[in-house]
């Protein structure tokens, strides 16, 4: 699950920084920007159905 909120993250960092990347904006700006709980709260529903799907994925095809 970790990986995935990894990976949710990263992606929102770099769409947000590329949008945000004016004169005068920081990555910390971008990041700041993405750590909100609504966002953290995607990412928790997100990595837990990918890991619901993947261990299904997994005990069907073993």
């Amino acid at each position: 699950m970790g990986f995935i909120i990894f990976l949710f993250y990263a992606n929102l960092l770099m769409g947000e920084f590329t949008h945000v990347n004016g004169q005068g904006k920081t990555l910390v700006f971008a990041v700041k920007n993405i750590i909100t709980a609504t966002n953290f709260s995607i990412a928790i529903i997100a990595s837990l159905i990918g890991y619901l799907v993947f261990e299904y994925l997994r005990k069907r095809l073993s």
